[in-house]
């Protein structure tokens, strides 16, 4: 895994060499070389947003492989009472940087019979507080730290069998800040470019921007790399806080796709669980989206640098919805079970 790793990495390092190559000529010349610009940004820019990715599910899995077993213990034994679930939940997402792993391995939990429904429903919502980490940590800047873990992760990786995993998560970890680090590097010369701006029209509202936010979680299964990504482009004043802001509680929601899809399948249990998680993160954008251009504006308003806005925002609104879903999961549980019910024959499931 580390192989294919640095193998992304030499490719976003040619991309970002090659990117000042050729910017002199006239007329047809000097369009095409333009173009090919162009063409460099973005490869060296995708390349590295896939190196991200990467590092992501690496560092999960790892970290999954190295103490999966105590998890699925821990969940098991603390998570009957609501309180402990939504600590569990938030702390285990937050070390995993995943909370489609989290709701994943939750639902599948339910299945197995280990969790019961009421019991899932506060992982959930922690596991959409825990996910709000990501913001924070590319807010506060710490890329530099990442060459350090990937040093690190590779010296543990060649000791005994039991430092290697550890090596291995360790490894992983330092490449999420440096594949930051090196996608800051690679959108930089966006901001000088007229085709940035024409492709920033499909965010210029908050409510494009949550669609945004909702489609490409989706697709790429991951929150944690759309958050990363508007609060790096806000950051570099590419993207405008209020667009931002929007993409990130738009993830929230496409993030739910994960567990719906892991459920299909399995007991009505389990399917109650990920139907849940979605109808939560739901019920909270449309209660926020009469206010949304006002909620976006304020905060942007408020927080003076723009990628603060963004992980305020993020992670006050996981909260809020925790703090409205925590307290009724008795009376929701026959509700949502009830829903299951309904929704399960005319899908097909």
């Amino acid at each position: 895994m580390a192989g294919e790793a640095w193998f992304y990495m030499r490719v976003a390092r040619a991309s970002l060499r090659g990117r000042n190559a050729g910017r002199t000529g006239g007329g047809r010349a000097c369009s095409n070389i333009r173009a090919m610009h162009a063409f460099q940004i973005a490869v060296a820019a995708l390349a590295a947003i896939v190196l991200f990715l990467h590092a992501l599910q690496g560092f999960s899995t790892e970290l999954r492989r190295a103490g999966g077993d105590w998890l699925q213990q821990r969940l098991g034994r603390t998570a009957q009472h609501r309180v402990f679930g939504f600590a569990i939940g938030a702390g285990a997402t937050a070390l995993l940087q995943s909370s489609s792993a989290t709701s994943s391995l939750t639902v599948a939990l339910v299945d197995a019979g280990v969790l019961s429904l009421r019991s899932s429903l506060g992982v959930m919502l922690g596991a959409n507080v825990g996910t709000t980490v990501t913001a924070w940590l590319v807010s506060f800047k710490l890329t530099g730290i990442g060459p350090f873990f990937i040093v690190l992760g590779t010296v543990l990786s060649l000791s005994p069998v039991k430092l290697r995993v550890v090596g291995k998560a360790v490894f992983y970890f330092g490449l999420i800040f440096f594949t930051l680090d090196l996608i800051s590097q690679s959108l930089r010369p966006l901001q000088a470019h007229p085709a940035w701006d024409a492709a920033m029209r499909w965010a210029d509202t908050p409510w494009s921007a949550l669609s945004i936010g909702i489609v490409a979680t989706a697709l790429v299964q991951s929150s944690s790399v759309v958050v990363g990504l508007s609060v790096l482009l806000a950051q570099q004043g590419l993207l405008p806080a209020e667009s931002a802001i929007a993409i990130a509680l738009g993830s929230n929601l496409g993030t739910t796709s994960t567990a719906l899809i892991a459920s299909v399948g399995m007991q009505g249990a389990a399917r109650s669980a990920a139907i849940a998680n979605f109808l939560f993160n739901l019920a909270m954008l449309l209660l926020l989206l009469p206010l949304l251009p006002l909620v976006v504006r304020t905060m942007a308003a408020l927080v003076a640098r723009p990628d603060m806005a963004v992980a305020f925002t993020h992670l006050g609104f996981n909260l809020l919805m925790a703090l409205l879903f925590l307290p009724v999961l008795g009376p929701l549980e026959p509700m949502l079970r009830r829903i299951e019910q309904m929704l399960v024959p005319k899908i097909g499931v």
